[in-house]
């Protein structure tokens, strides 16, 4: 089941549920929409090189490690966007930490994230592969973003690039290993 705006400020005023700079905001104005909530780019974007002769292979651990290293990283502001051009990907963070909090004495939450439409009809794709966000997680929420237009398309710390959809868990989920529970940065958590 999917939370409505007031749901979701419910469930963030109990505790259950963790978005920065939410509790005791107004459900019926920006961030929130009937049934999710806006999120906002944060100020680093990672690009990840090209021109190395590599091959990525999943089988091996380090994900994060390997992006981290083989990346470069752009801080961004309102006076210095990153300009994503055609066909460039890109990744992202959200601005807001988010918490979904592993509770047995309440109902749970996991997540799912959203590219917002207004972006896809210039073209970018946002968290365009991997929707779901856990119950069990904290941090703040990678995004994978890339420009399909054939223009060049500004990125600027604290615009709306993505939604949060909050949906109930049924049942008590116990912890499972998750190689991005507390992650800060695009790349994830470095080790």
């Amino acid at each position: 089941m999917i939370l409505s705006n007031i749901a979701i400020l419910d469930a963030i005023e109990r505790g259950a549920l963790k978005i920065e700079h939410l509790a005791g905001r107004d459900p019926s104005a920006s961030p929130f929409n009937t049934t999710a909530v806006d999120l906002q780019l944060g100020t680093e974007i990672l690009v990840p090189k090209s021109d190395q002769p590599l091959a990525l292979d999943l089988r091996k651990k380090g994900i994060s490690s390997f992006l981290h290293q083989h990346s470069t990283t752009y801080r961004i502001s309102e006076d210095q966007p990153f300009t994503l051009r055609k066909g460039t990907f890109v990744l992202g963070n959200t601005m807001e930490k988010v918490g979904f909090p592993l509770l047995t004495d309440e109902q749970c939450y996991s997540g799912r994230v959203e590219g917002k439409s207004s972006l896809a009809r210039c073209g970018i794709l946002v968290h365009f592969t991997a929707p779901t966000i856990h119950a069990g997680f904290t941090g703040t929420i990678t995004l994978e973003m890339i420009n399909l237009s054939e223009n060049d398309f500004l990125l600027y710390p604290g615009m709306f690039v993505c939604q949060l959809i909050v949906e109930e868990v049924k049942g008590y989920p116990t912890g499972a290993p998750n190689q991005f529970i507390g992650q800060t940065k695009p790349a994830g958590v470095i080790k």
